[in-house]
C-alpha cells in the first residue's frame, strides 16, 4: 500500500542525503526516490532522472501511466543540485546548481552513472526490495525545468550511451554557461539516438537574467535545429512565463510520447546537413579494430608523427614541443618555415599540393599557408576555427588529413571535426572513445577512415569519400567559392 494516501496503484517514495561525491567534492544534496507499485525486483526497472526535484506531479503521473501500461515500470530519482557549506556554519554556502546543470560537459552524467546510481542500488525500497536499475540507455530518461531542462538535455547529448529520452521545460538554452551554442552543435553533429520533448511559453524570461539572451527564442531555435538534424522531437508552445504551470499540464502526454513504442529502441534520424550526408554512408558507423590487426596501428602511429609529403618527395613536419614547422626537400635539405606556433600537431597538404594546413593543439586555431614552387610557404593565415569542449581551453587536436575534395578531417576532443575548404567546421562526428589523437584514410579505395585514441583503441569507418595517399599524384580540388 502506498505511503501517501493515493490509490492502490500509487507508488512509494523515500529520501536520503548524498554527501560523499568525488566528482563534485564537498557537495551535499537530497535525493528523492519514487518506486512504482508495480516494481517487484524480478527484473531491472527503467529510470527517470528529474533535475532539481520530482516536479510536474511526476509521482501521480507515473502511477497512472504505469498502471495503464502507457510507460514501463520506472523508478524516478529527484536530484537536487549540490550545495557546499562555508566554514562558517549556515553562512554564505556555495550553490552548485548552475555549475552542475548549465555546463556543456559530462560531469553530471559521470556523477549519476558512477556515483549516484550505484549508491541507489545499494539501498532498498520502502517495502524492503532491492533496487535494480536497467543498464540499457533506451530505458533511461531525464527531465527538468529551466536550468534543470538544460541539464536533462546535456545528460543525453553528452552520454547517449546512458540516456536517450528527454523532457525539457522552459530550458535555459542561453548564454549562462554555453547552452546558446547547442543549436549550432546540433546542426553540425552526426545525429544521436535521442528523443526530445520541449515546452516553453512566449513570455518566458527569468527577470534575474535577461542579459543571458532571449529565452523564448532560444528554445524555438533549438527545436528548429533538432528538426533539421533529424531528431525525434515534439514540442508544446504556450503564452506562459518562466514557471512550470504549462509543463505540469503537458507532462503526462510528454511521458506518453517519450515512452511510445517502448521497448523498441530510440534510433538516430537523418540529418538535413548536406555536408555531413556527402561524407557519410547511411548505416555505416564506427567499428572496433581488433588488437591483432597490426597495419592500422602502424598507420595511426605514422599519423602521429605529424608529417606530410608531396609528389616531389618533399616532406613537411611539425615539431610540437618547439612550436616549429620544417620543410625537408627531396635532396634532404631541411628548412625552417615557421617558428611561431603553439604546439603544432596535424599537418596536411591539399590534394592539389597548393596549400599546407597546420593544426595548433593548444588553441582553437589552425593555419593555412600557400605553397610556393620551391616548397617554401607564404601567406600564412589563422584560417581554421575549431569547436572546443566545455571542459577544455583548446581543441587538443592531434593528426588531421584531407580527402580528395579538400575537406579536412581533424582528430579533436569533440571527435572528428570536418572543415570545408574555407576553414569552417561543417560536420562533427562523435567517436566511441576519448582523447582522440590520430586519424588517417586507408583501404584499397582510400575510403576507410581510421581513428586512434591515446589509450591505443582503434576504430574504422567506411566513408562516402576518399582520402589522398602519401606521394599521390596531385588532383584538382572542386571550386568551392567564397561563401
Amino acid at each position: 500500500m502506498a505511503d501517501d494516501g493515493r490509490s492502490s496503484n500509487a507508488g512509494s517514495s523515500f529520501q536520503f542525503v548524498f554527501d560523499h561525491s568525488k566528482i563534485f567534492p564537498g557537495t551535499s544534496r537530497t535525493i528523492t526516490v519514487y518506486v512504482p507499485a508495480q516494481y517487484t525486483a524480478e527484473k531491472p526497472a527503467c529510470l527517470y532522472v528529474a533535475l532539481d526535484r520530482l516536479g510536474f506531479g511526476a509521482p501521480a503521473v507515473f502511477d497512472d501511466l504505469i498502471s495503464k501500461r502507457e510507460m514501463p515500470v520506472t523508478i524516478g530519482i529527484g536530484l537536487s543540485p549540490g550545495t557546499v557549506n562555508s566554514v562558517s556554519s549556515g553562512k554564505d554556502p556555495r550553490f552548485n546548481r548552475s555549475v552542475e546543470f548549465d555546463g556543456l560537459n559530462d560531469q553530471l552524467a559521470q556523477f549519476l552513472i558512477e556515483e549516484l546510481m550505484p549508491e541507489l542500488e545499494r539501498r532498498k525500497t520502502p517495502a524492503g526490495l532491492p533496487i535494480l536499475l536497467s543498464k540499457d540507455p533506451n530505458d533511461h530518461a531525464a527531465g527538468g525545468a529551466s536550468t534543470g531542462g538544460v541539464g536533462a538535455f546535456t545528460l543525453a547529448w553528452e552520454r547517449p550511451d546512458a540516456f536517450r529520452r528527454v523532457f525539457t521545460a522552459i530550458g535555459t538554452f542561453v548564454g549562462m554557461r554555453g547552452a546558446d551554442r547547442y543549436p549550432v552543435l546540433v546542426r553540425k553533429t552526426e545525429p544521436k539516438p535521442l528523443r526530445i520533448f520541449m515546452q516553453d511559453g512566449a513570455s518566458d524570461e527569468w527577470m534575474g537574467g535577461p542579459e543571458f539572451g532571449d529565452w523564448w527564442m532560444s528554445n524555438q531555435t533549438l527545436e528548429r535545429a533538432l528538426k533539421f538534424a533529424g531528431y525525434s522531437v515534439e514540442h508544446v508552445w504556450g503564452e506562459g512565463s518562466h514557471d512550470d504551470i504549462q509543463a505540469t499540464e503537458v507532462f503526462a502526454n510528454a511521458m506518453r510520447w517519450l515512452w511510445k513504442d517502448w521497448p523498441r529502441p530510440v534510433t538516430a534520424g537523418q540529418s538535413g546537413n548536406t555536408f555531413l550526408n556527402d561524407i557519410l554512408i547511411p548505416g555505416e558507423g564506427w567499428r572496433d579494430v581488433p588488437s591483432t590487426e597490426v597495419a592500422p596501428r602502424k598507420l595511426l602511429a605514422d599519423a602521429q608523427n605529424y608529417r606530410a609529403r608531396d609528389a616531389l618527395g618533399r616532406e613537411y613536419s611539425s615539431d610540437t614541443a618547439a612550436g616549429k614547422v620544417w620543410l625537408r626537400s627531396g635532396h634532404g635539405k631541411r628548412v625552417l618555415i615557421d617558428s611561431q606556433l603553439r604546439s603544432p600537431t596535424g599537418i596536411a597538404l591539399s590534394p592539389d599540393g597548393l596549400w599546407l594546413a597546420v593544426a595548433e593543439s593548444k588553441t582553437h586555431w589552425g593555419y593555412s599557408y600557400r605553397v610556393e614552387p620551391d616548397g617554401t610557404v607564404t601567406a600564412k593565415e589563422r584560417f581554421y576555427w575549431f569547436h572546443t569542449p566545455d571542459d577544455a581551453d583548446d581543441s587538443g587536436v592531434g593528426a588531421w588529413v584531407m580527402d580528395r575534395a579538400g575537406r579536412l578531417y581533424a582528430a579533436t576532443r569533440l571527435g572528428v571535426q570536418v572543415f570545408d575548404h574555407n576553414g569552417r567546421v561543417r560536420a562533427i562526428l562523435p567517436v566511441p572513445t576519448t582523447e582522440l589523437v590520430s586519424i588517417a584514410f586507408a583501404g584499397a579505395g582510400m575510403d576507410v577512415l581510421y581513428i586512434g585514441s591515446r589509450d591505443h583503441k582503434i576504430y574504422r569507418r567506411k566513408m562516402h569519400v576518399s582520402g589522398t595517399a602519401t606521394d599521390a599524384t596531385p588532383n584538382d580540388v572542386p571550386v568551392w567559392g567564397p561563401g
